[in-house]
């Protein structure tokens, strides 16, 4: 019998050279922010609703492309820069990985009914974290690096 799996969204934030992530409560691990799609919300949304009640943070997602909007186009979003679908014990998370900036990293303030505690991470510092997260925050830099030195032309 397939598992029950559910969309959510996960954002790696990167500032000065850092990744930010969060020891979550339930879990007990060092993970991105993030959070379920709600129902009626985009994955943008979600991701930005998630990181406010968790952090305090607003943020700016990366990676959007443009194209004219015409016709039918409503709104345009932010492309994830990987998705994966992973075990969280008794269902799947089928997650869309952001890169993104905090727009008032100064600002943060945990929500201590869920998380116990948030970090700032260098590259190396990422050998603390379980192993996909580091993987996943390891490509996070490099195209955060792609991306803004690309963001000009």
């Amino acid at each position: 019998m397939r598992m029950k799996t559910d969309l959510v969204v996960a954002g790696y934030l990167i500032h000065r050279n850092k990744v930010l992530l969060i020891k979550h409560k339930k879990i007990g691990k060092w993970l991105p922010p993030g959070g379920h799609i709600e129902p009626n919300e985009t994955p943008d949304e979600a991701l930005k609703r998630e990181i406010k009640e968790e952090l305090n943070l607003d943020i700016e997602i990366l990676n959007t492309t443009r194209v004219a909007e015409e016709g039918n186009i409503k709104q345009q979003l932010a492309v994830p820069f990987y998705v994966n679908v992973h075990s969280v014990g008794s269902h799947d998370h089928c997650c869309l990985f952001y890169i993104c900036k905090p727009k008032n990293p100064e600002q943060i303030a945990l929500n201590q009914a869920e998380l116990d505690g948030y970090k700032w991470f260098t590259k190396e510092e990422l050998k603390q974290v379980p192993v996909d997260v580091k993987n996943i925050a390891l490509k996070a830099f490099e195209v955060y690096e792609w991306l803004t030195q690309n963001e000009s032309r």
